[in-house]
Formats: C-alpha cells, sequence, structure tokens
C-alpha cells in the first residue's frame, strides 16, 4: 500500500506563510526607499536632478542656487548640476583686442582688411550655449552681425573668445546695409538675449568696446585737388599760380614800403 506523507495544517503553520508575503511585499509598497531608485524626491532641493535646465533654491543653510541641465536643458552641461553660491557675482566678459587703452581704435572697410576681437570670461558657474556677436551703429540705427559671411555668422559656441571680421565682405552679401563712416559699438550675449538682468554665475551681457571705421578714397592728385569747405580765395592760395600771384604782391609791397622809407 502506498504511503502518504501528511503536513500539518494548522493555524500556526497558516499564520507564518502569510507574515512571511507580507515582508516581501512590504518594500514594494513604498515601505523601502532603496526598492524605488526611480522615484524623484524633492526635499526642499529645488530642481535638482530633473535635467531641464530650471533653477530652484538648495534647502541647506548655505542658501545655494542649483541649476540643472545648464541653460535652457540643451546646454554643455545638460548632465551637470551645478550650485551657484549666493554671493557669487556675475559672469562678465574682459576685452582683450582691441586693448582698452581709452583711445578709440579705427579700421578700414577694405578687402581682406580684417578687424579681430578677442576676450576673456569671468566668475561663470554656467557655461553659455551659445555666443551672439553684433556691431551696433548709432548714426545710422544699423546692427550689423560679427564673424564670417559663411556658416555659424554672428553666432558662436559657448566658449568662444576670438573672432574675425572682414566688414568689406559682409557690404557684398544682397540686402545687407553698408556701413557708415562713423563710430560703432561691440555687443555680446549668451542664448539668453541682450536684455536679461545681471545674475550670479551667468554671463552678463556686454556692451562697452567703442571702435570706428572709415571708407578709404582714391588717391587725387594736388592738380586736381579741390577744397569743398574752403572760400574762393583759399582755392586760389591752393592752386600753384594763385600761390605765385600773391607772393609777387607781397614782395612789391615790401619794395615800395622800402622805397618810401628812404624819401
Amino acid at each position: 500500500m502506498p504511503r502518504y506523507l501528511a503536513y500539518p495544517t494548522g493555524p500556526s503553520v497558516q499564520d507564518a506563510a502569510l507574515e512571511y508575503l507580507e515582508k516581501r511585499q512590504a518594500p514594494q509598497q513604498g515601505g523601502d526607499p532603496a526598492a524605488n531608485p526611480g522615484t524623484s524626491q524633492a526635499a526642499g532641493n529645488g530642481a535638482v536632478g530633473n535635467n531641464n535646465g530650471t533653477a530652484g533654491t538648495n534647502g541647506t543653510a548655505n542658501g545655494n542656487a542649483t541649476v540643472s541641465g545648464g541653460a535652457g536643458g540643451n546646454g554643455t552641461n545638460s548632465s551637470a548640476t551645478v550650485s551657484i553660491p549666493a554671493t557669487a557675482a556675475a559672469g562678465a566678459i574682459t576685452m582683450l583686442e582691441p586693448a582698452q587703452t581709452g583711445s578709440v581704435s579705427y579700421y578700414k572697410i577694405a578687402p581682406s582688411e580684417t578687424i579681430t576681437f578677442k576676450w576673456n570670461m569671468t566668475d561663470l558657474y554656467v557655461q553659455p550655449s551659445n555666443l551672439t556677436v553684433v556691431a551696433s551703429c548709432s548714426a545710422n540705427g544699423n546692427t550689423y552681425p560679427v564673424g564670417p559671411t559663411d556658416g555659424a555668422q554672428n553666432v558662436f559656441d559657448g566658449n568662444t573668445t576670438e573672432v574675425h571680421w572682414v566688414p568689406y565682405d559682409w557690404e557684398q552679401v544682397p540686402g545687407q546695409p553698408r556701413f557708415a563712416a562713423a563710430s560703432y559699438v561691440l555687443q555680446i550675449w549668451d542664448e539668453r538675449g541682450p536684455g536679461v538682468a545681471r545674475k550670479g554665475g551667468w554671463l552678463s551681457p556686454y556692451s562697452g568696446t567703442k571702435f570706428g571705421m572709415y571708407i578709404p578714397q582714391p588717391y587725387t592728385p594736388l592738380a586736381d585737388w579741390t577744397c569743398a569747405t574752403c572760400s574762393s580765395a583759399q582755392r586760389l592760395l591752393g592752386q600753384p599760380a594763385g600761390l605765385s600771384i600773391m607772393t609777387s604782391l607781397i614782395v612789391m609791397f615790401v619794395s615800395a614800403y622800402a622805397v618810401l622809407r628812404r624819401a
């Protein structure tokens, strides 16, 4: 006759099994934070770890601002979290070329005449995604792109610190306004635009370098040159014949004066 093993099925065994199952299921119901690594926990840390470019205020006592995802989530720091101290200075641009000596630099608008601008960026906690460079002229109210006529033109990578510009090449672009012989102001800003307020750790818009540009004129022989602002007498003296006549009159006057004194 076959033998069967009998297992106890009393209440004590069933209770122990239920208790074991409850312990196994408890971490999955939120009891253990380690069981839910994908759960976002914000304990006063602003937008830490969200990687969408927003910023929040750190809940710690140091008052730091925490930025995730760089500038707008598409910058070079898209995977990094940057903590900006509350006492951080606003980022700034220091111009190296042309040298800031107090005198204005003048540049010629002509083929192959290149203007170079160099600068440093200081006090940055957040690296710009891109930089826009322009030259504004108050004489005609126009703003001109600064950079090459092809490729990125006047929008560069956020770590750019040098730009080469040939204004004459831009005048050959259809629809581009011509340059005036006047003074200009160099302006640089990041992806947030030229009108943003100063903010600790972020690059402030720059508008400080003044320079002049002029249009060279073709050579004119002295004999063909005419002074447009001179009077008729001045223009006469400017000619060789007029100068000879004036010299003869002076010699005659001096000689007559000497004769009269001896008489």
